[in-house]
């Protein structure tokens, strides 16, 4: 009986039940997603899948949950590798800080984030994503609650280089977070009627990062960092091109890791996100101030030191631009030149200070 109790406090079930449950009964062990199967373990020694945190409530509508998969490998010569993958599911609203909703939300929406399929408001890559909630489940004040998934690859003091967790790809992602926002809604009570579902594959980028000491970043004319940086940085430049549709674009610059200088990471620059979605965009409610964020541009936002943000009507739809990072440069020149590019094919006014057509501000 003990052992059972204990076996119940670790996987969040009954013993009983024939299958381990996690994340407040969310998900279930083989029930597709590759986490949740024999392969989301990278070892054959010394398995073990379990859960901890704890299930929104109507009284406190929010909530929290770590699933962390462990295994081992033992090499012919001895050698060991240990697996550790942590994945962090959150149920909740958005941050109330405007700066940091803005730094929050871009983080899901940058890089390789694909749209969720089938008018779900969210984004996922391989291993994290966002799901924004219908309006029922909004706050007493206006804001938006949201389910995000984050995983991450623990890795040895003397690994040089962390690898990217594999949760089984981004059709495994958006299937977590929407399995995790139905039981969150119906736990704190906001469900109602059908449940979300993921009706169709997530789409996929055609391509990986890319390099190029010349050139347009992301192929956007006039988005010339690499004019910017010195030649030796110049030639580690790596760019992302992102989502490219009617609800979201992103283009993400890194400085590629060197393993020669002990670097483990690529080195962010900066990243560009114009998203139009209606629920995604109403997290950004009450950050753009009542003003234009400096002369020549349109509609109201807010610039500071590691973040832009500006929201404009373009063809007839509130849309958001966001810059995160600090570039080395013009940080306002490669703003406004994303921004005018992303205007230009959504068939809508500029809503950064003229360019000239390869993109440049006058």
């Amino acid at each position: 009986m003990l052992a059972g109790g204990l076996g119940t406090w670790a996987t969040d079930t009954w013993p009983f039940d024939g299958r381990d449950q996690y994340c407040w009964g969310a998900w279930e062990q083989d029930s597709g997603p590759g986490i949740l199967g024999d392969e989301g373990f990278d070892g054959d020694d010394g398995r073990s899948r379990t859960s901890t945190g704890d299930a929104p409530t109507p009284g406190a509508p929010r909530g929290e949950c770590r699933l962390t998969v462990s295994s081992s490998h033992t090499y012919g010569d001895g050698d060991t590798e240990r697996q550790h993958t942590t994945v962090r599911v959150r149920y909740g609203p958005a941050p109330e800080p405007a700066a940091k909703r803005v730094a929050w939300l871009g983080g899901y929406l940058a890089d390789r984030a694909m749209p969720l399929p089938g008018g779900l408001p969210g984004a996922a890559d391989g291993h994290h994503g966002i799901l924004v909630l219908p309006e029922r489940c909004d706050t007493r004040d206006g804001r938006p609650t949201a389910v995000t998934l984050d995983a991450h690859e623990e890795v040895d003091a003397d690994d040089r280089v962390p690898e990217s967790p594999d949760l089984g790809g981004s059709q495994a992602v958006a299937e977590l977070l929407v399995a995790a926002a139905n039981k969150g809604m119906k736990a704190v009570g906001c469900a109602d009627g059908e449940p979300l579902r993921v009706r169709s594959a997530v789409p996929e980028l055609p391509e990986r990062a890319e390099t190029f000491s010349r050139g347009p970043v992301c192929r956007i004319p006039g988005l010339d960092v690499s004019a910017d940086l010195t030649k030796e940085t110049a030639m580690r430049l790596v760019y992302q091109v992102g989502a490219v549709d009617q609800d979201l674009q992103s283009c993400s610059a890194r400085i590629g890791r060197s393993l020669r200088l002990g670097e483990r990471e690529d080195q962010p620059l900066f990243d560009a996100v114009m998203v139009r979605q209606p629920r995604l965009t109403a997290l950004l409610d009450g950050a753009t101030g009542t003003r234009a964020p400096a002369k020549g541009w349109r509609g109201t936002g807010v610039f500071g030191s590691d973040q832009r943000l500006v929201r404009a009507g373009c063809a007839g739809r509130p849309t958001a631009f966001l810059l995160l990072g600090t570039p080395t440069g013009a940080t306002s020149d490669y703003f406004a030149t994303f921004t005018n590019a992303v205007a230009r094919r959504l068939g809508c006014a500029p809503v950064a200070p003229a360019t000239d057509a390869e993109g440049s501000r006058r």
